[in-house]
């Protein structure tokens, strides 16, 4: 069966996509930019098989569909900005290959301007042809939310280089959600992303100072977010954590703009803080109980980013281990979704009995809380419990 789709990069944006589009029946091409973390388990592969997906390393196969979506993940580089390099490497493999009357698209994360000046002309040169008037450029923020329950499809916002470009990827996207939302062109559509991007940040910066404030005062937070989020209006509850992770990178526009964004500057330093937050109040729950971090064994619960995901990206988990190791701890772990996990070029021992390992530790910390976990069960069993997500019942472990 010939594809109407091709999906460019099966990461964390293209994966959901190419999922969502089998579910709606149109025949989608996956095509992989590099190593990625969204990868399909063999079950996966085989339920989205039979319903028209196949995976391709052939490019022209890129030039064969009615539609391209680019999908690259676009990660933080060396230098604090988004390394564009796969998504100008996908670019130039699709503009080969591109056909008249094909709309392409583009979801990953980028800063506003990036569709009409780096990947318009990369497509233009590489085919010969002029976006918006032998094939049609929009933008689209992807919206997956990894590891929802709710597979309800996200209104999906949509700017196009010219009002049919917008049009034309409005009704590619109107065959996987019930509602589209028109931006007035591509620099808004991309601006989407960023706002929703750093309204998260932000917003998590926020509880996280509240969850250090709140401990000194001798507060409880997380009744304060119980009672707060029954406003119905004007308040969206967020909670604390070890720190943030995940694809979505918050941008403050340094550089970019005359005046970049100083709250998200703000809150990139707070939640970069939480970590090290983490590790002092580990040690300080140690010493009240007459125990040394230096010696001390350690048990972290749940290594990823996000719970019930076996996906590591940006996860606090890696520098709370590195500076439990650095006051002299002793470091195991267990999650399910994680078989094997190095630090500091070192491989970190992993529990193979949960219970039996919270027992035989000194300190257990729940960095995630994975539905597996017990944890009403492990609150019994843990000599000691520091809850960084507030998911255990209340008293029974102490709380971020």
């Amino acid at each position: 069966m010939p594809a109407d789709l091709a999906v460019i990069g099966l990461g964390p944006y293209g994966l959901p996509l190419a999922q969502a589009a089998v579910a709606a029946g149109i025949p989608t091409i996956g095509y992989a930019t590099g190593p990625e973390a969204g990868s399909l388990s063999p079950a996966e592969l085989r339920r989205m098989r039979s319903t028209g997906f196949r995976l391709s390393t052939d490019p022209a196969q890129l030039g064969r569909v009615r539609t391209a979506v680019i999908c690259a993940p676009t990660p933080r580089g060396a230098d604090g900005e988004l390394d564009l390099g796969q998504v100008e490497a996908a670019a130039r493999t699709l503009a080969e290959r591109l056909r008249p009357h094909t709309t392409v698209i583009l979801e990953s994360p980028v800063l506003p301007g990036t569709t009409e000046e780096l990947l318009r002309p990369i497509l233009e040169r590489g085919s010969g042809l002029r976006a918006g008037r032998d094939f049609h450029l929009a933008y689209s923020p992807s919206r997956a939310d990894p590891g929802s329950r709710d597979h309800t499809p996200a209104p999906r916002v949509i700017g196009g280089l010219t009002p049919a470009c917008t049009e034309s990827a409005a009704t590619f996207y109107g065959r996987l959600t019930d509602k589209v939302v028109r931006a007035r062109g591509l620099r808004e559509a991309e601006a989407v992303r960023l706002l929703e991007t750093n309204f998260r940040h932000v917003n998590i910066a926020l509880v996280n100072e509240m969850a250090v404030v709140c401990h000194e005062l001798g507060v409880d937070l997380w009744d304060v977010i119980r009672c707060a989020e029954t406003k119905p209006f004007g308040f969206q509850a967020f909670r604390p954590g070890p720190g943030v992770g995940g694809h979505g990178v918050p941008q403050d526009l340094t550089g970019h703009a005359s005046r970049g964004l100083r709250m998200v500057e703000l809150a990139q330093q707070v939640n970069e803080r939480m970590p090290h937050y983490v590790v002092q109040r580990a040690a300080a729950l140690l010493n009240e109980h007459g125990k040394s971090a230096r010696g001390a064994r350690v048990l972290l619960l749940g290594v990823t980013y996000k719970a019930d995901l076996a996906d590591q990206q940006g996860a606090p988990a890696h520098e709370i281990a590195v500076r439990l190791m650095e006051l002299g701890a002793s470091v195991s772990y267990h999650d399910p979704h994680v078989p094997a996990w190095h630090v500091l070029d070192r491989p970190v021992p992993r529990a193979d009995s949960l219970y039996e390992a919270a027992a035989a530790a000194d300190l257990t910390l729940l960095l995630q809380p994975h539905r597996t976990y017990d944890l009403q069960g492990l609150s019994v069993k843990a000599q000691l419990l520091l809850d960084t997500r507030g998911a255990t019942p209340t008293g029974a472990a102490h709380r971020l």
